[in-house]
């Protein structure tokens, strides 16, 4: 019995030796430059597939930000240029207010018509639209023809000789909205 349990321990120790040595070898193959460069290959490859991908989904999301970006930003343009005249209309439903009182007015009593009251709205309206920046053209007969802010609908011969070249008369009035011309003053020219 006593050499049955010599055997089993040399077994066990050869056993325990036999896994030292085993583990002794598989870190010398760690510790080899060869077998690390073959490991750190493998993580190369799976870095470069795990950065390629990571990559990829940032351009997909990217792409997919500028996409919803574009789209929000048209529709806001949609709505900006469908509401743009929004504030002027509210300004000037209040003239349209009057003029309708107005209309009313007349046709209850026509032979009381009353100039006054439609000067006073046409006054209003006018203050209106210079608050929300429509100012006139300055233009009366005498004044020099400008291409910049005339519109020469016909020439007529010049009743004096000082009039050639020279708006002889203002057919409508023109008008800027914030210094820019909206419509030019349109007005005939002495030849």
């Amino acid at each position: 019995m006593e050499e049955n349990k010599l055997n089993e321990e040399e077994q066990k120790a050869e056993e325990q030796i036999n896994q030292e040595e085993e583990m002794f070898k598989s870190k010398k193959k760690e510790e080899n430059p060869e077998n690390q460069s073959e490991q750190k290959e493998e993580k190369k490859e799976l870095s470069w597939e795990e950065k390629y991908n990571e990559l990829n989904d940032k351009h997909l999301r990217l792409y997919s930000e500028f996409e919803n970006f574009r789209k929000r930003n048209a529709k806001e343009r949609i709505e900006l240029i469908k509401f743009a005249s929004e504030e002027i209309i509210k300004a000037i439903l209040p003239v349209v207010d009057d003029f309708d009182r107005a209309i009313k007015q007349i046709n209850e009593q026509p032979d009381k018509f009353d100039i006054e009251g439609i000067k006073l709205i046409h006054n209003k309206l006018s203050n209106t639209l210079t608050q929300n920046g429509l100012k006139p053209i300055e233009c009366k007969a005498g004044d020099n023809f400008d291409v910049s802010s005339h519109e020469a609908i016909t020439q007529i011969p010049a009743p004096e000789d000082k009039l050639k070249g020279k708006v002889v008369d203002v057919v409508e009035k023109g008008y800027t909205l914030h210094d820019k011309v909206i419509r030019y003053s349109k007005v005939v020219v002495g030849q």
